[in-house]
This record gives C-alpha cells, structure tokens and sequence, in this order.
C-alpha cells in the first residue's frame, strides 16, 4: 500500500496540483492584503471615510459602538462590513485569475484543425469529382 501510495504521490499530477495550491493560497495572502491595505482605505474614504470592516449591525439589546467592542462583550452581530471585504477580495482573485488564464492561453499553440472528412474522390476515366462511395462515374459512366 505505501508503494502505491508513493507512485500515486510522485505522478506529475498531483505534484502539480500540490504547487498550485501552494501558490493559490500564498496568491490569496496577497490579494487580501491588496484589497484590505490598499484598495479599501480609499474607498472608504471616497464613500465618506467609512472603514468597512468595521460595519455590523447589533443583534443584541446593548448597544457597542465598534465591532471589537461587540465581540468582546460576545453580543452576536452581522459583520455585513467584512462580508463586503470577502466579495471585493473574490472579484479581484477571479478577475486576476481569469488575465493569468487568458495570459497563459495566448502563450499555448492552437490547435491544428483536423482535416475536413474527405467525401470525393476522382474518376480515373474522367477525372471529374465523383462521391466516394460511387459505383459509377456521373459525367463519364465509366465503372469505379
């Protein structure tokens, strides 16, 4: 059982899928951090300095003016904020995923068409196109 485990783990597959993990969540890192460092504070501040992830709605009687002081007091509350904070950070890991694709497909030869079926053939007599399954010439009636 281990060799085959060994073989299954050596296959080129999936030490390719093994990396491309790897570097999709290191990607991940940095895509958060682009989108909580540099696009939201600018944002925010566009929108009228609001901070994002600092957006919730209480669910509790008490009233907290931030989220940490929410937490903290273990009231349950809707993080609407951060919510928006995950959508952002999606849209731009899809649309940077979807221009590395597009990159790489560029780079990649085209495939060659095949060739179209072959559906005539010449007539020895005549050397007018006939059907291939022709028995008999159509323009010469010489025998195939």
């Amino acid at each position: 059982m281990f060799k085959e485990f060994k073989e299954f783990a050596m296959r080129g597959s999936v030490l390719d899928l093994a990396v491309g993990v790897i570097i999709g969540a290191a990607f991940g890192k940095i895509v958060a951090s682009l989108v909580d460092d540099v696009l939201m504070p600018p944002l925010g501040r566009l929108l009228g300095h609001v901070d994002f992830s600092s957006l919730f709605l209480n669910l509790s009687d008490k009233h907290y003016d931030t989220l940490v002081a929410a937490k903290a007091a273990g009231a349950p509350t809707l993080n609407y904020g951060n919510f928006v904070n995950t959508i952002i950070n999606f849209l731009i890991v899809a649309f940077a995923i979807f221009l590395v694709v597009r990159m790489v497909n560029k780079w990649m030869p085209k495939p060659v068409p095949p060739p179209p079926p072959v559906t005539t053939k010449d007539c020895p007599q005549c050397a007018m196109p006939i059907p291939v399954a022709a028995k008999k010439c159509g323009h010469c009636t010489s025998a195939v």
